[in-house]
């Protein structure tokens, strides 16, 4: 009997369209985020939709958290295969570059590099354990990034070397790996995805006018998301490393 397959996703918000891992390929879903209200709420709709999905909580995004949530779902899952993984983890600080403290660079450092870098590694080390599938690979690892990983700008000086490193990152592993049949992809998000998190930030209206008059110029996580799906099941005759996308009235920033 074929093992259930596992996608594991670190920084889940409130607009992923994770979701969509579990609907149409049938994934278990397992989840880790800081915010345990936005986990138990994904969690229990993805299973309200016949889907399968566990979470683990983390204070903050570091290597050790990251280590412990992986050690977690190896014991609450060991028959399962994990076959695909997500870091979708930001920490944006926008704020002029004198008024920067260490602990902004440190929270980033450790988020978006340090954790990551733990996350991938395990990753990385369950995906070479597995047999090769259908679609020619024994795992696929995806980062989400922004435009920030090409590009500097005013008020960046913490989100995009951040994001520089990030890619850096996922291009190393890509080359590294690829012989080992691990696909490693790099997506750039180059838009607002419309959640409720900017709801409470911008107000009803704000939310309203965007999501009808303006749904153009902002992001839809479900229907994004399946470009992670295309990627997931990409042959090895043609493997995407970087991805870029946006809004089709968004003006590009790079």
């Amino acid at each position: 009997m074929t093992p259930r397959r596992v996608i594991i996703v670190a920084g889940i918000g409130n607009g992923t369209g994770i979701r969509a891992f579990s609907k149409e390929l049938g994934y278990v879903v397992a989840l880790i985020s800081r915010n345990e209200e936005n986990l138990l709420n994904l969690a229990h709709e993805i299973k309200k939709n016949g889907g399968e999905a566990i979470h683990y909580t983390v204070p903050e995004y570091t290597f050790e958290a990251i280590v412990s949530a992986f050690a977690y779902f190896a014991q609450q899952l060991p028959q399962y295969e994990v076959r695909a993984a997500l870091w979708n983890v930001t920490e944006a600080v926008r704020k002029p570059f004198l008024e920067m403290k260490k602990e902004d660079i440190q929270k980033m450092s450790d988020a978006d590099l340090v954790a990551g870098f733990g996350f991938a590694q395990e990753a990385i080390k369950i995906f070479k354990q597995n047999d090769v599938d259908e679609h020619g690979k024994r795992g696929f690892l995806a980062f989400t990034s922004a435009t920030g990983a090409r590009r500097g700008s005013p008020n960046c000086t913490v989100s995009s070397p951040g994001k520089f490193a990030l890619r850096g990152l996922s291009q190393s592993i890509a080359k590294e790996f690829h012989n080992d049949e691990i696909h490693v992809s790099h997506i750039i998000v180059d838009g607002m995805i419309l959640t409720e998190r900017w709801k409470a930030v911008y107000g009803d209206e704000w939310y309203a006018k965007k999501a009808t008059e303006e749904k153009t110029l902002v992001m839809d996580a479900d229907h994004d998301f399946q470009a992670y799906l295309y990627l997931n099941q990409q042959d090895p005759s043609g493997w995407t490393w970087e991805l870029d996308m946006r809004p089709s009235f968004e003006n590009w920033t790079w």
